[in-house]
């Protein structure tokens, strides 16, 4: 192998991993996009935790486990 075939190799798959990251991040935001419009999560309440972090709080959530 000499050394441009390297290169070129490295060049494509440079390549496919950016496309392949593409293709995941978008996926996820359509995921959290569609899990916000039908109400599955409401991720504004998970945002607002920033805010409402001591612990005399009330829970977010109730685990299913613990409960």
């Amino acid at each position: 192998m000499d050394l441009e075939l390297i290169r070129e190799l490295q060049a494509y798959g440079f390549f496919a991993l950016v496309v392949f990251l593409v293709v995941v991040l978008y996926s996820y935001w359509f995921h959290l996009y569609r899990s916000e419009k039908t109400g599955r999560r409401n991720y504004e309440k998970y945002a607002d935790l920033a805010l409402h972090d001591e612990i005399s709080d009330r829970v977010l959530e109730q685990n299913k486990r613990s409960a």
